[in-house]
């Protein structure tokens, strides 16, 4: 749990590549009001593009789910899957001349988040994968 009172909102996709830019959406709606809701939803994008690659969501009945909690100088995001408990998430340190398109997404959720982390769901559905952006509270809304 977090130090911060926060407000939350969640939604639930179709494990569908189309959904990643409505996924997207919904996170920057909820920060619109946040320095910081451009990161969001950019770190959005390759946590739920992770989920349908790299879980039971990307299946034909799939889905995964978004949720976002905000509070005064702090947001938190998390992308539930429906599992591929397997492998742990981890970033791959790619350098940066690689020429691959793939395997950066949680190599830019660690530089550009303020914390983050993946654990198992609390169901036993999957897994969550989160991250925390943090800003000063004299940085423009």
């Amino acid at each position: 749990m977090n130090e911060h009172t926060s407000r939350a909102d969640r939604r639930r996709f179709p494990g569908l590549p189309n959904q990643i830019a409505h996924a997207r959406q919904f996170v920057a709606r909820h920060l619109k009001h946040s320095p910081e809701a451009t990161t969001a939803a950019l770190l959005t994008s390759e946590l739920a593009t992770n989920a349908i690659t790299h879980s039971a969501s990307g299946e034909q009945t799939g889905k995964f789910e978004i949720r976002v909690s905000a509070a005064p100088g702090w947001a938190r995001v998390e992308v539930r899957d429906l599992g591929n408990l397997s492998r742990t998430p981890a970033p791959q340190h790619r350098d940066p001349y690689d020429p691959s398109e793939n395997g950066r997404g949680l190599d830019l959720v660690e530089a550009l988040a303020s914390k983050w982390g993946s654990e198992p769901r609390l169901d036993g559905r999957g897994r969550e994968v989160w991250f925390e952006l943090e800003w000063s509270d004299d940085e423009p809304t």
